[in-house]
């Protein structure tokens, strides 16, 4: 370090983490006399928490700024500083940040917009951004980045009018956020909830330093216990899949809340996995297999990090739905959580008759329904804690609810008080939360001191807790080849190549050949009666769409007519120039069919899909989606959560198909992803024929695109 500089090359997390969010130097370029304006802002709030670092207003047009010494440039300094926030507007923004290069700045945050998200324009200016950054090495935090936070430094460098909010909280949360705004809605309402932050950073357009890299650069700080991500895309998804899965061999919890769920799917023309993996499908499942808990409702969002405190994503039985049990001393308020959970696929377990008859023991008198409902008698202290100490400790259940009715508002410390002193027990002991019913904030105020996790409506309840449980341990992080073949302009193979190249990862078909459409219907040899006879050509995708399949072709008569039936169709269909090849393929029936989808997201990369197949998969909707590749066991844990697959799983005594198989079958298509010579960007196996146990799988139709 030289006067305050690290140059890019230098700088590993912790020094990024000193720069950016814990600088002894701040410089304002830009600062603004006016306090009206938001360029004033950043030193009015950074003198109002007390910042103990040295800060330098710059404004060549003035000798003070708010009553403080201005400076005329960067080069005017007596040091340079370690971070920059500039505020000047787009352009000069640009030419301030080259200054900033050039004298050795550290990190500088750009508050100005107008770039990408502005057109073309905007976007040649995100470039010579990048290209000072390349060049130089500065890091950048922006552009459209309204700055960071650092509470327990009391460093507000923000031009977030929300922080004019005096007496920031502190506590053990770190928030990054792609929404200026959200930072400071976040602080007032945990303020309100006595939820306080480690810091918190708005990233914007995330050009250089992005959510992932900037959260990594934080892990090793004892004092930050979890993470809170505001997420509107998932760019450099590699940096965020990395600091997810170190958060998670460190025990801090991540929390997402992702815009985009109501976004239509991003279709893929030439696929069904392209229309059931869209942006937001793909979205859900990279956070999960992240081991990121993604919620819907903002409440959740502010409240839920409680609860992954005591939940870490390594205790998650992924494989099976959680097993929780509902206290209340108030029917109708514990009855709106069951409902909220059963909206979300989670059902409230009845205790056992060995429960029951254990809280019988304790003195506790209920009735053998669905919520544990204690009436009156649960607003005595020593009802509701032997209550709890019984439901905690049955084994059939994961998790307990404790709904706390009416007398949480005018007596608070009576109502949570053995909600509080159950929650110091046994760590050993099925987790604890809270659904205060009534608008009580000093009940909620004395759970969250307590650290229980607490929740002020039954919707944010639920969502909490079907988040935690939906979140999976981190799958290691492969190294992914960058392929030299398939350069280009990406082209669709016939069914034909397709079949060829899932061979080499171990996908076997159905036997079949090519016939040329013009040479007569001769059945080649090894080849047998009944068929399916398809059109063969990479422009015909969709085969039945267009006319170019028949099926249950049992003679040579047949097999020439069919021919002849498909070239007529598809050149009407399609208009192609002619059909030249047809696929003769063995008719084959298992026990059901499948899909397995493969797909080379552009923003998360390999994703790998299960669905049931056939024509009607978009219409159902049925699949389960993986970052890819896949292991056999997560291939297995995939099977389980398609619907359609029980029906495989001999169900009501039917014949048990071969679902190893297509375990392996899943896998097989997943490592698609990591072959080094060609790179597949989407591939479908639709269907595959499932037979009976120890009889394997077969694609009976495929569809590969391989490109650049």
């Amino acid at each position: 370090m030289e006067n305050g500089n690290i140059t890019k090359s230098h700088v590993g997390e912790r020094q990024l983490a000193d720069v950016l969010l814990s600088p002894r130097s701040v410089a304002l370029i830009g600062a603004s006399d006016d306090p009206s304006k938001t360029a004033a802002r950043p030193l009015k709030f950074i003198r109002q928490a007390g910042f103990e670092g040295d800060v330098y207003p710059i404004n060549p047009r003035r000798d003070t700024v708010l009553g403080e010494k201005a400076w005329s440039s960067l080069e005017a300094l007596p040091v340079v500083p370690e971070h920059a926030f500039i505020l000047t507007p787009t352009d000069a923004a640009i030419d301030a940040l080259e200054e900033c290069a050039e004298r050795g700045v550290s990190v500088a945050t750009i508050l100005a917009a107008g770039f990408s998200e502005s057109g073309a324009e905007g976007g040649a200016r995100e470039a010579r951004v990048r290209e000072i950054v390349r060049k130089t090495g500065i890091r950048v935090l922006g552009p459209s980045g309204l700055g960071i936070v650092n509470v327990k430094r009391k460093l507000t460098l923000t031009a977030n009018a929300a922080f004019a909010e005096p007496n920031l909280p502190a506590g053990g949360l770190f928030v990054a956020s792609h929404s200026g705004s959200m930072i400071g809605a976040l602080v007032s309402r945990g303020k309100a909830r006595g939820i306080g932050f480690a810091g918190l950073v708005s990233v914007g357009n995330e050009v250089d330093l992005s959510i992932g890299e900037i959260c990594a650069a934080t892990l090793d700080d004892p004092e930050i216990t979890g993470y809170m991500l505001f997420l509107e895309t998932l760019r450099h998804a590699d940096k965020l899949r990395d600091f997810a899965a170190r958060a998670a061999v460190k025990g801090k919890s991540v929390v997402a809340y992702k815009l985009g769920r109501s976004s239509a799917a991003a279709e893929l023309a030439v696929s069904h996995t392209g229309a059931l993996a869209g942006e937001d499908d793909v979205a859900e499942a990279f956070l999960k297999d992240c081991g990121i808990a993604r919620v819907e409702t903002l409440e959740a969002f502010i409240e839920s990090s409680a609860l992954l405190k005591k939940i870490p994503v390594e205790r998650i039985r992924h494989t099976k739905k959680p097993r929780v049990a509902v206290v209340t001393t108030t029917g109708g308020g514990a009855a709106m959580v069951v409902d909220q959970l059963g909206v979300r696929e989670i059902d409230v377990q009845h205790p056992s008759e060995d429960t029951y008859a254990r809280l019988s023991e304790a003195g506790v008198s209920v009735g053998h329904g669905r919520i544990v409902d204690l009436t009156l008698a649960g607003t005595r202290y020593d009802v509701m804690s032997a209550a709890l100490k019984v439901l905690r400790s049955a084994p059939e259940f994961d998790l307990v609810v404790a709904v706390a009715g009416s007398s949480a508002r005018f007596s608070p410390e009576l109502a949570v008080g053995p909600i509080l002193d159950s929650a110091l027990e046994s760590s050993e002991l099925a987790p604890l939360v809270s659904f205060v019913v009534p608008d009580a904030p000093e009940a909620l105020i004395r759970l969250s001191a307590g650290e229980v996790p607490c929740f002020r409506t039954p919707e944010a309840c639920a969502d909490a807790i079907a988040a935690t449980f939906a979140r999976r341990p981190p799958s290691p992080i492969p190294r992914l080849p960058v392929s030299s073949e398939g350069a280009g302009s990406p082209r669709l193979l016939d069914e034909l190549e397709a079949y060829q190249l899932l061979a080499r990862v171990g996908v076997s078909h159905a036997p079949a050949a090519a016939l040329n459409a013009a040479a007569g219907a001769v059945l080649p040899d090894g080849l047998a009666y009944p068929v399916a006879v398809k059109v063969l050509s990479a422009d015909v995708p969709h085969k039945t769409d267009a006319g170019g399949v028949e099926l249950g072709i049992r003679d040579d008569e047949q097999l020439s007519n069919a021919i002849e039936k498909i070239r007529t169709s598809v050149e009407r269909n399609v208009g192609a120039g002619g059909v030249e090849r047809v696929l003769v393929q063995e008719m084959t029936k298992g026990l059901g069919e499948a899909l397995v989808g493969f797909r080379r997201d552009p923003q998360v990369g390999p994703i790998v899909m299960l669905a049931s197949g056939g024509i009607f998969t978009e219409i159902y909707r049925d699949r389960a989606l993986r970052l890819a590749p896949v292991t056999h066991e997560t291939a297995l844990e995939m099977i389980s959560e398609v619907k359609a697959m029980r029906a495989l799983d001999g169900y009501r005594g039917r014949t048990r198909a071969d679902l190893d198989a297509l375990a392996a079958a899943i896998v097989s298509v997943s490592n698609l992803a990591i072959l080094s010579d060609v790179n597949v960007q989407e591939a479908e196996v639709n269907p595959i024929m499932v037979f009976e146990k120890g009889r394997g799988v077969v694609a009976v139709d495929a569809l590969v695109k391989i490109g650049s």
